[in-house]
């Protein structure tokens, strides 16, 4: 039963219901003398009824934003462990530590639907270690060589908090990539699939913080270097693009603006555009001032030489309170670098509005990549 599903939803509504009249009706009346047993039954009673009355709640915003993809997820039972380098192999680097299982079409066979390997990038320059998920498309897997430098090369980025799983089982980014290819929508592309918390548990909003984790310098330099090196793909930044969602496409945007030698295309969906400053980010930039106005997308725009990238953005009219950025965003764009828009009349920040998002901003981004 799946954690997103509405049968999970249901079930634990059920459960919930049973629980509440089963403590009215039968056990609070067994409970209620004095006495430590009694005392003690009611307070496994209102944690019981706390617990069952609750998950359904807690399902149902895991359902909205898709923050977590299975049980395994919740459970942190289900995690891409790094794993050891082979004895003679570099220590930075990527790592392929297995194959992820799994079907779509009615079928399982890579020469089909792909591969997917469960990878952990250690960075050279940043000292951080990432994992993710790389989707080979069918078409990478019987090229040559030389075919294979000509593939481009999205990184996909979930939200925070998330895992890296939600990108395939809710997101779904490498079926609607292949049914996007079987409609001669989009060309081929490998996927690199992972969440922007390579620091975990700080919200680092993809920041290289003073005398702290450098996650700009891993997604910017690090992570295509080795992913490149790797699979034989080309290292021009044409051919690389990245999105996001949330947290995740803010990172994107901004690895476009701030590191154009690494990506030339990105989609933002209901991204914001500045660091946030709460108690998963903690203070990003050691009180420098300067340093999160570099950060700060909309001040980028209007202060700085615009790079020549491609920039996607998506929100809604109704229910995205970021909108009104949004617009904002799109308004500061200025040659060479250039800006695309998806915009829905009402939508929300979560997986079902950005599941409608998706598929036209892959397919918008895999266009606007070069690899000849």
């Amino acid at each position: 039963m799946k954690v997103n599903g509405v049968p999970a939803l249901v079930t634990s509504l059920v459960v919930a219901c049973a629980m509440f009249v089963a403590a009215v009706w039968w056990a609070w009346p067994r409970l209620s003398g004095p006495g430590r047993r009694a005392v003690l039954g009611r307070i496994g009673l209102q944690l019981a009824l706390t617990l069952t009355t609750g998950l359904p709640l807690l399902l149902a915003v895991n359902g909205a934003y898709g923050f977590y993809s299975s049980w395994h997820d919740i459970l942190a039972l289900s995690r891409d462990e790094p794993v050891a380098a082979a004895r003679g192999t570099a220590e930075r680097g990527l790592i392929v530590s297995g194959t992820h299982s799994w079907r779509y079409g009615g079928s399982a066979d890579p020469a089909v639907i792909g591969r997917i390997d469960a990878v952990t990038v250690r960075g050279a320059r940043s000292g951080l270690n990432g994992q993710a998920y790389v989707h080979l498309p069918p078409e990478y897997l019987r090229a040559s060589p030389a075919e294979r430098e000509r593939f481009p090369v999205v990184l996909a980025l979930s939200g925070f908090p998330s895992t890296t799983g939600v990108l395939i089982d809710l997101f779904r980014y490498p079926q609607v990539a292949l049914d996007a290819v079987r409609a001669g929508a989009m060309r081929p592309a490998v996927l690199v699939m992972m969440t922007p918390t390579v620091a975990p548990p700080r919200d680092t909003e993809c920041v290289d913080v003073p005398g702290g984790p450098q996650v700009e310098t891993f997604f910017a330099r690090d992570l295509p270097e080795a992913v490149a090196a790797h699979y034989g793909l080309t290292r021009d930044p044409r051919g690389w693009g990245v999105m996001g969602n949330s947290v995740g496409g803010y990172c994107a945007l901004k690895l476009a603006l701030r590191a154009p030698d690494a990506y030339r295309a990105a989609a933002g969906l209901s991204a914001s555009y500045q660091a946030a400053r709460d108690d998963e980010t903690g203070d990003l930039f050691g009180g420098d001032a300067a340093l999160r106005r570099e950060n700060d997308l909309l001040w980028r725009l209007r202060s700085l030489p615009q790079p020549p990238v491609s920039l996607l953005v998506a929100s809604s009219r109704k229910g995205e309170k970021q909108y009104p950025q949004t617009r904002e965003f799109i308004g500061a764009v200025r040659a060479p670098a250039r800006v695309s828009s998806i915009v829905l009349d009402s939508g929300g920040h979560n997986y079902e509005t950005w599941n409608r998002e998706v598929p036209s901003a892959l397919q918008w981004l895999v266009g606007r990549l070069r690899t000849d």
